[in-house]
C-alpha cells in the first residue's frame, strides 16, 4: 500500500542553507597530506575499508563527502554516460545487498555503474552504503554516476531512519555532523542521466511541467527539495500508470502518475528509445511498462528484511540493447529478517509475516 507519511514528514524541518560553489581550499587529507598522491593513498585505504564495511571516523567521512560534493558540483543536471552502463535502483541502507550488485556486475572501474538514488533510510546499514558509493565516486569519478532520489533530502532521511542511524553510530555531535556532511553532498546530486544518447535515466518519472530534457539541463538543482521546485520534485516522486492516460495527482502526496500518451509524447520530442527509473518496489525485482518504454529497476532485495521481493541490475550494453540481471537477499539480509521477526513475536505475540 502506498503511504502519504513520506511526502508529509517533516514539513516544519528547515530547508537548507544557499549554495555556493564547494571551497577548493581545502586540499589536504585526514592525515593533513596536501599531495595528489596522498589523495590518491587516502582514498585507497578508505575505499578497502568501505568495502568491508568498516566504520570511517567522522574526519575521514567529511574529507570523502568533501572531495565527492566538489566532483557533484561540476557535473551537469543530466550526465551523459556512454554504452555499456550497468544501471542500480533503490538501495535503502541495505549494504550487504549492494554489494551483490558489484559481484552481479562486475567490480569498478572494470563496469560503469549508474546509480537511481534512494540510498538511505528503511534499512539499517545506510551509513556504510553512502560511505562505500562517495569512495567509489572519488575513486573512479568517470566510471560511477549517483543521481538523487526523493529519499536524498533532509525532509524524509529525518524521519525514516537515516537521521536516527547516524545518531546511534556515533557518540555525541558527531552524529549530528555525519548527518549533516552526508545530507550536503544530496544538496549537489545530478538529476537524470542520457544513456547512450537514446536512454533518459531518473529516479522517479516525469513532470506535467517538463517537456524537454533542457529544460531539466537548465533546472536550479543545487539545495535542498521542496516545493519551491515542483518540477523537480516530480522527477523524484512519480510513477507510471497503465491505467490512466495524462496525469493524475498521485496518492504518494508529491508527484504524479503518468500514462503511455505522456510517455509517448516525451519521447519523441527528445528522441529518445525509453525511459529507466526506480522508486517502485518490484516483486521481481524489475517490471517493463508500456510495451518496454519504461523501465523500472529495483535493487533492494527482501525490502525492509520482510517484503520477500527480489532485485535486479539493468545490464545496457553497446547499442543500448538491455537485459535484467536478479539477485536473491544476502544471508545477512536474511539474518537480520530473523531477528527483527523474533523481537517482533516476543513484543506482541505475533509473527509480522502472518
Amino acid at each position: 500500500k502506498k503511504l502519504n507519511m513520506e511526502a508529509q514528514a517533516g514539513k516544519d524541518n528547515q530547508l537548507a542553507p544557499a549554495l555556493e560553489k564547494p571551497s577548493a581550499s581545502s586540499k589536504s587529507g585526514p592525515a593533513g597530506a596536501s599531495s595528489s598522491a596522498s589523495d590518491k593513498k587516502n582514498i585507497e585505504k578508505f575505499l578497502d575499508s568501505a568495502f568491508k564495511g568498516s566504520r570511517l571516523t567522522l574526519r575521514e567521512i567529511k574529507w570523502i563527502c568533501s572531495k565527492a560534493t566538489k566532483l557533484f558540483y561540476e557535473e551537469p543536471n543530466i550526465v551523459d554516460i556512454p554504452a555499456p552502463v550497468t544501471v542500480v535502483g533503490d538501495i535503502h541502507g541495505q549494504f550487504h545487498d549492494l554489494l551483490q550488485v558489484f559481484s552481479k556486475g562486475g567490480p569498478a572501474p572494470k563496469t560503469r555503474y549508474l546509480f537511481l538514488g534512494d540510498y538511505v533510510d528503511r534499512g539499517h546499514n545506510s551509513v556504510e552504503v553512502m560511505t562505500l558509493l562517495l569512495c567509489l565516486k572519488v575513486q573512479f569519478p568517470k566510471q560511477i554516476t549517483l543521481l538523487r532520489g526523493n529519499h536524498e533530502c533532509r525532509e524524509i532521511s529525518s524521519h525514516y531512519g537515516f537521521f536516527a542511524e547516524c545518531q546511534s553510530k556515533f557518540q555525541d555531535k558527531e552524529g549530528l555532523e555525519i548527518y549533516e556532511a552526508f545530507s550536503n553532498v544530496f544538496d549537489y546530486l545530478p538529476l537524470g542521466a542520457l544513456l547512450g544518447k537514446e536512454i533518459f535515466a531518473v529516479h522517479a518519472g516525469l513532470s506535467p511541467g517538463i517537456i524537454s530534457l533542457d529544460q531539466i539541463r537548465v533546472m536550479e538543482r543545487f539545495g535542498e527539495v521542496g516545493e519551491r521546485n515542483p518540477c523537480l520534485q516530480d522527477l523524484m516522486w512519480s510513477d507510471p500508470t497503465e491505467i490512466h492516460k495524462g496525469f493524475f495527482r498521485s496518492d504518494r502526496g508529491n508527484g504524479y502518475l503518468f500514462g503511455e500518451d505522456v510517455v509517448d509524447r516525451f519521447l519523441k520530442e527528445n528522441k529518445l528509445s525509453r525511459i529507466v527509473r526506480s522508486h517502485q518496489l518490484c516483486k521481481e525485482g524489475y517490471q517493463e511498462t508500456f510495451g518496454g518504454k519504461v523501465l523500472t529497476v529495483w535493487s533492494a532485495p527482501n525490502y525492509c528484511y520482510r517484503m520477500e521481493n527480489k532485485a535486479s541490475v539493468l545490464i545496457i550494453d553497446e547499442s543500448c540493447k538491455y537485459k535484467f540481471s536478479t539477485f536473491e537477499a544476502s544471508k545477512e539480509n536474511l539474518n537480520k529478517a530473523s531477528e527483527i521477526m523474533r523481537s517482533e513475536t516476543e513484543n506482541d505475540g505475533s509473527s509480522p509475516f502472518t
